[in-house]
């Protein structure tokens, strides 16, 4: 072990025996774990440093995009705005599929087929 490394952990220990580790936020509850198996091991940190700063790969953000037009189609008692929202929703939608070459599945994704055949 390096001398800065066992500084380190000198004043971690230090820290701890005095209750500095005791009142931090979270204390006594079990750590949220995210699934980045899907990331390949050289770019989780960048995609980690991404997510926290807000900025959301295209796809991601278009997927979340579609997902609150389904939601605000859901509740849209305008027919002309429902039109403007579905047409909205399919071009995001056929964004998605020509970048990933196969078809999207959303959640609630039904409702939006179902109000394309009354369209």
């Amino acid at each position: 072990m390096d001398a800065i490394t066992w500084i380190a952990e000198q004043r971690i220990r230090e820290a701890a025996a005095e209750g500095a580790f005791d009142a931090l936020p979270g204390c006594g509850r079990p750590l949220v774990l995210e699934d980045d198996s899907h990331v390949p091991p050289d770019l989780r940190m960048a995609y980690k440093v991404l997510r926290n700063a807000g900025c959301l790969p295209d796809e991601a953000a278009e997927r979340k995009e579609a997902a609150s037009l389904i939601e605000l189609l859901a509740h849209c008692p305008d027919e002309q705005e429902t039109l403007r929202h579905t047409r909205r929703l399919d071009v995001i939608l056929a964004r998605i599929e020509q970048r990933r070459g196969k078809a999207v599945s959303l959640p609630g994704n039904a409702y939006h087929a179902k109000l394309a055949e009354r369209v």
